[in-house]
């Protein structure tokens, strides 16, 4: 199966970092010029263009929120100033808000990275189940797949049944959308009298926009033989991410930069920490400099036996509200969830206070028999996930924690 690679993806480290600066300084010289956001923010910090010429030095710039964004818009339609006047903007879309969002997809088409990775090209048939009205996703995802060579069949938010009389007659074999709407039109072809593996063509599908859930994963690519994907991006800057063929984290696109920061102060954590995920796309119309996504992710530097040697994002760990800052790392209830699933779905809670001025964490947890075991194995699981260590165990009867009780229990006082 041929996948996309160029020059880019194959980069060393340092080449990486040369060429992220580089264009990095184009942006921030053509923003000081074009972008009446741009200059005033660099003019009320006392910066110049000189001053940000790596990715090390982003750190001199806020973290812009949507909400910011939104706000920014609002006081200056349509664009907030972040765009240059003189852009030649093929369409504009909206998001709630609202977002206006000049876009350039035919002269740089987003998605195809994640696309190609997944193994989509030339012979494909893919139903693009996104919406074409109003929204970037349809035709952004579209336009993704035709780079790769793939023919678009633009179903978007047709009923399940109508998908599925498409999947029919054109022969589908790729699906692209949320991994929630597949299940929904292979539920609705199986209430129609069709065996999905045996009489349908999908082999493949790539997901974005919701989380694809390991069990929903597992029955796509054993009970029906799709095999799946997932990328990750956001309306205002495109494209983040996606997986490769061995799908243990995802690839950081090329053309952003993206950086893990501590959500109060953002400034960069370190590598393997949970942080938000802030993202600046390198381009030279829509200066939107560290856009914060609200998203919890870390980052991981081991090399991928795939070939690519950008840094990889491993998953995304929930939002930035629902977790909670621990020792100065962050703990997500998606987290929690993940550990739980791995020991057979055990009940149990993890408790925060705070001693000597010093944050304690334990863990209560349901078990009967083989405690030490249990609790030696969780202690490693709990550690390896939220790299956060436990400070005691408290063993609890079966039944003593409800299936619908708060996994994450915040008791500090701060006052």
């Amino acid at each position: 199966m041929k996948r996309f690679f160029d020059d880019l993806e194959t980069r060393s480290p340092a080449e990486r970092e040369t060429g992220y600066s580089r264009k990095l300084s184009h942006m921030v010289e053509l923003g000081y010029e074009h972008s009446e956001w741009v200059r005033d923010t660099f003019d009320t910090l006392g910066l110049k263009p000189a001053d940000v010429r790596s990715v090390a030095d982003l750190e001199k710039l806020p973290v812009i929120s949507r909400e910011q964004v939104i706000d920014f818009e609002l006081q200056n339609l349509p664009f907030g100033g972040f765009c240059r006047v003189d852009a030649d903007i093929d369409r504009i879309f909206t998001s709630p808000g609202p977002v206006y969002e000049p876009h350039l997809t035919e002269k740089e088409p987003l998605w195809r990275r994640g696309y190609s990775a997944a193994g989509f090209g030339k012979g494909d048939i893919v139903l693009n189940t996104f919406s074409y009205h109003m929204v970037a996703a349809g035709l952004t995802f579209h336009e993704g797949l035709r780079a790769v060579g793939a023919t678009v069949v633009p179903s978007g938010t047709s009923s399940t049944e109508i998908q599925v009389q498409l999947i029919n007659h054109l022969k589908v074999n790729g699906y692209t959308g949320t991994p929630s709407f597949l299940m929904a039109i292979i539920t609705k072809a199986e209430e129609m009298g069709y065996d999905v593996k045996k009489d349908f063509t999908i082999r493949k599908a790539n997901f974005v926009a919701e989380p694809l859930q390991a069990s929903l994963r597992n029955k796509f690519e054993e009970e029906y033989g799709i095999d799946t994907y997932q990328m990750y991006g956001a309306t205002e800057v495109g494209d983040i991410a996606y997986e490769c063929s061995e799908k243990r984290g995802w690839h950081i696109c090329e053309e952003v930069i993206v950086e893990i920061v501590d959500p109060d102060s953002g400034k960069r954590v370190e590598p393997g920490q949970l942080g938000e995920v802030v993202v600046t796309r390198l381009n030279d119309v829509f200066f939107l400099f560290r856009f914060g996504t609200g998203d919890l992710s870390s980052l991981t530097e081991e090399a991928c036996p795939c070939g690519r040697t950008s840094y990889k994002m491993n998953g995304i760990a929930g939002r930035v509200g629902d977790a909670v800052k621990v020792r100065g790392l962050f703990i997500a209830p998606s987290q929690l969830s993940t550990i739980k699933e791995r020991f057979n779905n055990i009940n149990y809670q993890i408790v925060i206070t705070r001693e000597s001025y010093r944050d304690y964490v334990t863990a209560v947890i349901e078990t009967g028999n083989d405690e030490h075991q249990l609790t030696e194995r969780f202690e490693k699981h709990f550690q390896s996930i939220c790299t956060v260590k436990i400070d005691a165990f408290e063993l609890v009867t079966p039944g003593s924690i409800s299936d619908g009780d708060k996994m994450l229990i915040d008791k500090r006082n701060w006052e």
